[in-house]
């Protein structure tokens, strides 16, 4: 019976970190609720390690990606198909600039912060559509 008990005690503090991750729904749209067109909504999430961003296609014609060196030193980008719902799991602290790659010069782009962290030195130089840089720089002051 101790044993049992043992067994089952390391096992709920084996799983105790997945057990209180979040899930965030981030919809892909063509129109926001605030009239913007080519929107990912929300287009900020602050998230901890271990938290799920899922991506649901809302709208046809959109996917979700992770921009061009524009996510945390030591962490994997992803990509997801066009009009297919996916799900990734953050474990890397650090900003993560996500777009939609036939809308990203329409300005489809949203941000997400994994941990108590600000957007690193430069992270907005280099071949940033107008219309997305902005985007990007409103995102960037929920932090």
């Amino acid at each position: 019976m101790i044993r049992t008990l043992a067994t089952g005690l390391a096992l709920a503090a084996l799983m105790g970190g997945a057990a209180f991750a979040e899930t965030f729904e981030v919809k892909m749209l063509n129109k926001g609720a605030d009239g913007e067109r080519m929107v990912f909504e929300p287009a900020f999430v602050q998230a901890a390690p271990g938290d799920t961003i899922k991506f649901v296609a809302a709208d046809k014609g959109h996917n979700a990606e992770t921009a061009k060196d524009m996510i945390p030193d030591g962490a994997e980008g992803f990509k997801g198909k066009i009009n297919e719902e996916f799900e990734v799991t953050l474990d890397t602290e650090g900003v993560y600039a996500v777009i939609c790659k036939p809308h990203y010069a329409m300005g489809m782009v949203m941000t997400i912060a994994v941990g108590d962290v600000e957007a690193p030195e430069g992270f907005l130089e280099g071949r940033v559509p107008k219309k997305a840089k902005a985007r990007f720089e409103d995102q960037l002051s929920n932090m």
